[in-house]
């Protein structure tokens, strides 16, 4: 059966790595995502770590046989950061790896990376170029965002039509960005989808906000990380897939909502820290509007695909 609690290692600075996968009903996904990891990992002593926020799917039922992943199952949905700080807290490993269930791990990744990390000592945190099934590049590497980018979004209209745009276009950094002759470069943030960060430096911010219920979160650990004089640092030359949204596609609406929340929060925290600060506002009145939009195209989208004819 899948293990419940602390691994009883009696050489513990053995384990290097802990893989620590979040579920919210991933479906099959969750069963191959281990796998990857799996195939992977090999014979190092790497702990892979599943915290389940109360699926109502059947996504853990293929690892209740195994016996060399750690799964806690928590009776409510405490959001993305909590369950990340449940897990990472399940092992003693000097690397976490902060993986998403539907991204697809491939041997010698962690390796690269590890190694690309110890080149640069003040390195806290790394992630690798996240491609889309069909090869496509995400924008998994990114700067801090001001308030147009935040509401222009990653993959918005705006981002598009100006990607090279000082305003917008600083929020993604591409892989073509990387200098002539280096294997990686200092950027500000990564995205928590695969993101492998060291233990002391996480533990030194006291890991993910809670109060993130869900996105933003990454932004945030990787900016506290930094303020402590650590560096974000991003390897395009390794790669992973991420078949993105796939948890999410199953409560749009209320995906919209975190995401919203989330940034109002992390906008508040780090441009307007003081309650009475005007452009809270400001941020409230756009991030607000910008929600409306959003969710209106997805009812729009629901009708549609309801009304829909059956051939």
């Amino acid at each position: 059966m899948a293990r419940e609690a602390l691994p009883d290692r009696s050489e513990p600075h053995l384990t290097c790595l802990a893989v620590v996968i979040v579920n919210y009903n991933a479906g099959a996904l969750l069963a191959a995502g281990v796998a990857a990891v799996r195939q992977a990992r090999g014979t190092q002593p790497w702990d892979v770590i599943v915290v389940d926020n109360a699926s109502g799917d059947d996504s853990l039922a293929p690892l209740q046989t195994s016996d060399d992943v750690i799964v806690r199952r928590n009776p409510e949905n405490i959001g993305f950061g909590a369950a990340c700080n449940s897990g990472a807290r399940a092992s003693e490993a000097h690397w976490l790896l902060f993986l998403n269930p539907d991204c697809e791990l491939t041997p010698g990744v962690i390796e690269q990376l590890i190694a690309e990390a110890d080149r640069h000592p003040r390195c806290v945190a790394i992630g690798p170029r996240i491609q889309d099934p069909d090869g496509a590049v995400q924008g998994s590497a990114r700067g801090d965002p001001n308030v147009l980018a935040g509401l222009a979004g990653r993959t918005g209209w705006l981002t598009r039509l100006l990607p090279s745009s000082g305003v917008v276009g600083r929020q993604v950094i591409w892989p073509e960005r990387l200098p002539a002759g280096a294997s990686s470069m200092t950027v500000d943030w990564i995205s928590g989808a695969c993101l492998l960060v060291r233990r002391d430096a996480f533990d030194q911010v006291d890991g993910f906000d809670e109060r993130y219920f869900l996105y933003w979160e990454d932004a945030d650990l990787c900016r506290r990380m930094r303020e402590r004089g650590g560096h974000v640092r991003y390897a395009p030359g390794v790669s992973v897939r991420h078949a993105v949204g796939q948890s999410s596609r199953h409560a749009p609406a209320a995906a919209l909502r975190a995401f919203h929340a989330s940034a109002y929060r992390y906008y508040t925290r780090w441009n307007a820290p003081r309650v009475w600060d005007p452009r809270r506002l400001g941020a409230k009145a756009l991030l607000t509007a910008r929600l409306v939009v959003k969710l209106t195209a997805v009812r729009i989208a629901r009708g549609a695909s309801t009304h829909r004819p059956r051939s």
